[in-house]
């Protein structure tokens, strides 16, 4: 079993010290799901407060370039792209996040992070319509580059690739 990375030998938090790892592409695709009742659902695209499936949208890009300031041991990237899905489903809203960049860690916290805020702000956006609301199923779908190699969830194993 592999050790976790952010604590040193005596279990105190640390940030991991990637300076001496080559700067490689990394991508990372991340999904929330948003329960919502049917009938609020059938009234998102009237919201008086806007359209929150785009405003979630948005805000799940500006939550993708500000992880660093929101969990304390993430490494500040240079984002070189991040966009977010929102599409309306049966039961709810499916936000699907993807990040990219060239660095020498990984995007995975990005990509989570977008999903997350842009949930967020569904539920914000229609929490006056239903307290009810439930964010369900946040996780990584996949991660691309890097010492690890690839992740796609649902595949048996990852593939190694050289970093």
């Amino acid at each position: 079993m592999k050790k976790l990375s952010h604590f040193d030998s005596a279990g105190s938090s640390r940030m991991v010290d990637v300076s001496a790892k080559p700067e490689t592409r990394r991508t990372a695709r991340a999904q929330a799901f948003v329960r919502i009742a049917p009938d609020v659902l059938a009234r998102l695209p009237r919201n008086p407060k806007g359209n929150p499936l785009e405003i979630a949208r948005i805000a799940g890009i500006a939550a993708a370039k500000k992880t660093a300031d929101l969990i304390p041991l993430c490494h500040p990237l240079m984002l070189s792209h991040a966009d977010v899905e929102v599409r309306i489903e049966k039961g709810g809203v499916r936000i699907t996040a993807a990040v990219a960049t060239t660095a020498q860690t990984g995007v995975e916290m990005e990509a989570l992070t977008a999903a997350a805020i842009a949930a967020l702000t569904v539920y914000d956006m229609t929490k006056a319509l239903d307290k009810s609301i439930a964010i369900e199923d946040l996780y990584l779908l996949q991660k691309t580059g890097g010492k690890s190699g690839d992740f796609h969830r649902g595949r048996a194993k990852k593939s190694k690739r050289s970093s």
